[in-house]
């Protein structure tokens, strides 16, 4: 048996946390206050210690009960999000997508219409998350997009989402068209994405450049780094996959693509659970992304976008 407090005095506790009130939580759970009351104090019974201050008419939680709020929260979400998923219409299908932030934001949240357009029975929940999520233990989580490789592990499935170009990007009302490019890249202010393999040291060696002895900007997600560029903040060395409506619009440029060194690089893998990539909204989901990327989905590489 789990070790775990009765759920009622957690559904309690959650609402009167959330709500910071037992009044509200027994509106809320149609319980009287009292009730309320006396299920949070079993709750902080059980474990040795209070969960809340107790205000004239409000409630306040202590450490103990922010971080147990925090984890329930998330829990109760996840309940909540399978309880929607059996009450759907039979033919109805949820897929739930666990994906890298700026994949998430710049390229799959923009091209997702796309597949929901084509696959309407298909309910798409999605998460993102820097850190790649473990398939075989979130069960909940049927696909997953992370950014870098991800660990091997039995019954896992990863292929790379093609290899995508990293140049510098930056806002054309930086540039100078009458000065050379290798010249104006010297002196542009540059933005260091703090994740990513591809760094402007490296990218200076390889092009028989020096690096500029200055503080650099630097932000954790390349979408971050993305609108930096965009708000001509200087030059950002990203994926052009990324910055595909930035470029498109004209917002951002990129330098010397004929004078520069070429960097294509595999920075995106999909995952699934091996015995799942066959269901349909798996399989339906993986065509279409592969399809989208470019991706020979047999031998998992692709041409450079």
């Amino acid at each position: 048996m789990r070790r775990v407090p009765n759920f009622v005095l957690l559904r309690a506790f959650e609402s009167a946390a959330r709500l910071e009130s037992f009044t509200l939580a027994a509106r809320e759970l149609h319980l009287t206050q009292s009730a309320i009351s006396h299920q949070v104090r079993e709750l902080e019974d059980y474990f040795g210690r209070p969960l809340f201050i107790r205000r004239n008419r409000r409630v306040e939680l202590v450490a103990e009960g922010r971080r147990l709020l925090d984890s329930l929260s998330r829990v109760f979400d996840v309940i909540e999000a399978a309880c929607d998923e059996v009450a759907l219409a039979p033919r109805a299908q949820v897929l739930a997508l666990h994906c890298a932030p700026s994949f998430a934001a710049k390229w799959l949240g923009p091209c997702l219409p796309e597949f929901m357009q084509a696959h309407a029975d298909i309910t798409i929940r999605l998460t993102s998350g820097a850190e790649p999520v473990d398939l075989t233990r979130m069960r909940e989580i049927d696909v997953a997009i992370a950014y870098g490789p991800v660990p091997e592990r039995a019954g896992v499935v990863s292929i790379a989402l093609g290899r995508e170009r990293i140049v510098p990007l930056c806002s054309p009302q930086l540039l100078d068209g009458s000065r050379p490019i290798r010249q104006q890249i010297g002196e542009l202010v540059l933005i260091d994405s703090q994740l990513s393999a591809i760094t402007w040291p490296g990218w200076f060696a390889r092009n028989g450049l020096k690096l500029p002895a200055r503080p650099r900007p630097s932000f954790d997600r390349a979408a971050l780094s993305i609108s930096a560029a965009v708000d001509a903040m200087g030059v950002a060395l990203e994926s052009v996959r990324l910055a595909e409506r930035e470029i498109s619009r004209g917002e951002l440029v990129e330098l010397g693509r004929d004078i520069f060194c070429p960097i294509a690089e595999e920075t995106h893998f999909v995952s699934c659970r091996v015995n799942e990539r066959h269901t349909d909204k798996v399989r339906l989901f993986r065509e279409w992304l592969f399809r989208a990327t470019g991706v020979d989905a047999n031998r998992g590489n692709a041409p450079i976008p």
